[in-house]
């Protein structure tokens, strides 16, 4: 077995142990033998270290010794020879390595954090009525989208997001009751990109991008913190949810992984961390439900909302559905439940302006009661915050 003492660059503790054992004593038997573990023990370790490596571009006897950078893996490799079975020219295809990609992510997010000084806490109120709820659909923010009012008829970007989410929040929480929790719920497409490249996930359309994408995660985790501390001065307690949209399926979890990092010691705040499309909450007689909306059709949630929370279903009188996605207001009555869409703070970008879509800009608090399910509504349109 040959084996080059480059594959110490990809290997874990553990390989690396194994690794020198063999270039020390020359053969997996020999270093088994020193280890005092099996020989297929060691085989196996090294065959795995070699098989990462070349995932990374490294197996020099496959004429492969160009490795792709951090945070992507070898996808194919197509080689040329001439007629003396020379090596004449290679191509080298890579992709996105998914794992080491949330590796990256959580160790961006560490590091973040490192650098927050800590705030005191917020007081909880001396008042709050225990049979209420407030929730909060924030719908579809596109943290990062740029938009040019030549082009679309309203200038929006990275700054703009912030002050209008922020400044939404504060003047409808002035507005709300106090109830005992608050439910903010992020309907999805929180941020514009999901990455450096500036495009869509799925179908790789291009984006309209104001700012670097580490600028754009900083000002998304900043406005959505200011939200909730804002939230925690008329609330005893606040949940939070990150859906995942078409936009930003990876950011969603980053959003949510930084903001459980930024509370973990706080009781009155709760981060929704569930990978899941669909998240549920009952509160009294009245069930709720969300999702992005860029997944399954809205005619079928209220049957996806029956048989994924039976219980809750039988127990409950009043069910509704929050989406996101669609940026415009609509509330469907349907057997046994509510299915309604949001609006969204942030203007239209080019591609949208171009194909005529239009609708209204605002946010929205719903009251609900333990009891009687909802019985307030109130509305924040961008009108009312400068823009």
């Amino acid at each position: 077995m040959d084996i080059s003492p480059e594959l110490a660059r990809f290997a874990s503790p553990a390989q690396a142990r194994y690794l020198d054992a063999v270039l020390r004593f020359g053969s997996c038997r020999k270093a088994a033998k020193e280890l005092g573990v099996n020989k297929a023990t060691v085989s196996r370790c090294i065959k795995a270290l070699q098989d990462k490596a070349a995932s990374k571009g490294y197996s020099p006897e496959h004429d492969m010794t160009h490795v792709v950078p951090d945070g992507f893996r070898v996808k194919g490799v197509s080689s040329y020879y001439n007629r003396d079975g020379e090596l004449t020219g290679q191509w080298v295809k890579s992709t996105t390595d998914h794992e080491r990609r949330e590796e990256l992510l959580r160790a961006a997010v560490e590091a973040m954090s490192g650098e927050v000084t800590p705030l005191p806490p917020i007081p909880a109120p001396s008042f709050y009525d225990e049979r209420l709820l407030t929730v909060l659909p924030l719908g579809d923010p596109h943290f990062g989208m740029r938009a040019w009012a030549a082009e679309t008829g309203t200038n929006f970007d990275l700054a703009t997001a912030e002050r209008l989410t922020f400044a939404a929040v504060d003047r409808i929480s002035a507005r709300t009751p106090s109830s005992h929790t608050a439910l903010l719920l992020n309907l999805g497409d929180y941020f514009h990109a999901d990455n450096g490249t500036n495009r869509t996930p799925r179908s790789g359309a291009d984006l309209d991008v104001d700012g670097r994408f580490q600028e754009i995660a900083r000002t998304g985790v900043r406005a959505l913190i200011r939200c909730i501390e804002r939230l925690l001065e008329k609330h005893q307690k606040v949940i939070v949810r990150n859906n995942p949209g078409n936009h930003d399926p990876h950011q969603a979890a980053m959003l949510s992984i930084c903001l459980a990092a930024r509370y973990h010691d706080n009781p009155r705040v709760v981060i929704d961390e569930s990978p899941s499309s669909f998240f549920y909450f009952r509160f009294g007689k009245t069930l709720i439900g969300s999702t992005h909306g860029d997944g399954a059709k809205l005619t079928d949630l209220p049957l996806i909302m029956a048989r994924d929370v039976k219980d809750d279903w039988a127990a409950s009188d009043f069910r509704v559905w929050h989406c996101g996605h669609f940026h415009h207001d609509q509330v469907k009555d349907m057997v046994g439940c509510t299915v309604e869409t949001h609006r969204t703070l942030a203007s239209t970008d080019a591609w949208h302006t171009h194909h005529g879509y239009r609708s209204g800009r605002d946010l929205k608090a719903i009251v609900y009661d333990r009891e009687y399910g909802e019985i307030a509504r109130l509305r924040c349109g961008v009108e009312q915050l400068g823009d």
